[in-house]
């Protein structure tokens, strides 16, 4: 009888169990991975067998067995999850038993009845599915308190930086209002770049609003060349602040881009801003827009220094911030990238070590308008 067969071999069953676990690749098993799985499965199996007559006439009354197994697979699930194991290796645990089950069966020439091997698979079936459902739910617990942690370390920064622009621009404000000093001086400049502070600050936070809700987009055809002056704007103030110089190449007219303005604006004030915040005093910041084939491609070129070795793809990662800068969330650069994508664009960056960085944002070129 299988009951019999396995409460005699119930040792060497789990020992090659543990075998077959210990071949697994990376996570590896450790010695109590399998406590809320193999051994109490044995257990509950030979509890179920003994009372096989009583489940298989009625199903009902075989209640009790089913909902114990059932939690002893939710509980191996939920500890497995915990130690970093897939899914599938949760499963494959209850399949490592079941070919154990029947190579030893095989080998010992044990005789093992159809409704035998019918109440196994049933009890197999009955804790996959407790395993199965556990992870599924541990894993979207999971993922919902990551996703929160990750909403409030965001909102946290942007109330931070909030903060600091409002701060900023009411200490300017009171400062002019004492008339000690005029609209045309370094005060006044403050004021300004904290309220284009605070301006971009609303459009990128709007932007990855949109993104990230999948918001559709507001296609348009956009004229290049106005766009451009029109984004350019923001930055001449801040570059004239900061003492930098900022060139503007000229733009030939008719080359135009079909995407969502505000995406796309947002996309280049950020490299932009980026490129100003980061290159060195009294350097240079250059923009231009041209045509090549059918594309169009709007560079932005700064004098930050250039990034560290193996480090360009970084600065495109959410809160990651390379220089000793630390003002701002990180996120300008990753917003960026997601919206030039959103339009069917690519943005990368050319590092010049020693020198500065060349950003590029390559866009489909529209054709002529319909007249």
């Amino acid at each position: 009888m299988l009951e019999d067969f396995l409460s005699s071999n119930r040792a060497m069953l789990i020992a090659r169990c543990r075998s077959k676990v210990a071949t697994r690749r990376a996570p590896r098993a450790t010695d109590q991975e399998l406590w809320y799985g193999i051994p109490l499965f044995l257990d509950q199996l030979v509890n179920a067998l003994q009372r096989q007559e009583a489940a298989l006439s009625s199903p009902i009354q075989n209640t009790s067995s089913s909902s114990a197994i059932g939690r002893m697979g939710a509980q191996h699930g939920n500890e497995l999850l915990r130690r970093g194991f897939t899914v599938g290796e949760v499963v494959h645990d209850y399949g490592d038993l079941c070919q154990a089950i029947t190579d030893l069966a095989v080998e010992q020439n044990a005789t093992i009845s159809a409704a035998e091997f019918r109440m196994l698979n049933w009890c197999l079936d009955d804790a996959i599915a407790g395993a199965v459902t556990e992870f599924g739910r541990q894993r979207d617990e999971f993922t919902s308190a990551d996703c929160t942690r990750a909403t409030n370390e965001r909102l946290g920064c942007l109330a931070h930086e909030l903060r600091n622009l409002i701060g900023t621009a009411t200490l300017a404000v009171a400062t002019i209002k004492r008339g000690s000093v005029g609209m045309a001086g370094a005060t006044s400049a403050l004021l300004d770049r904290s309220l284009i502070g605070l301006r971009d600050l609303v459009d990128r936070t709007l932007v990855e609003v949109r993104l990230t809700a999948g918001i559709s987009e507001r296609r348009e055809r956009i004229e290049v060349a106005a766009f451009i002056a029109e984004v350019q704007m923001a930055a001449t103030i801040e570059a004239r602040a900061r003492d930098l110089e900022f060139i503007v190449a000229p733009i030939e007219e008719g080359l135009a881009v079909e995407g969502d303005r505000q995406i796309l604006a947002a996309a280049v004030a950020n490299v932009l801003q980026n490129a100003v915040k980061f290159t060195r005093p009294h350097g240079r910041v250059s923009l231009n827009a041209y045509a090549v084939a059918d594309r169009i491609l709007i560079g932005v070129e700064d004098e930050c220094g250039g990034l560290p070795e193996g480090k360009v793809e970084e600065i495109f990662r959410p809160f990651t911030q390379l220089s000793v800068e630390r003002t701002g969330l990180g996120l300008g650069l990753p917003i960026s990238r997601r919206g030039v994508e959103a339009n069917g664009g690519r943005l990368h960056v050319r590092n010049r070590a020693g020198t500065g960085c060349v950003f590029t944002i390559d866009l489909p070129r529209a054709g002529p308008p319909v007249s």
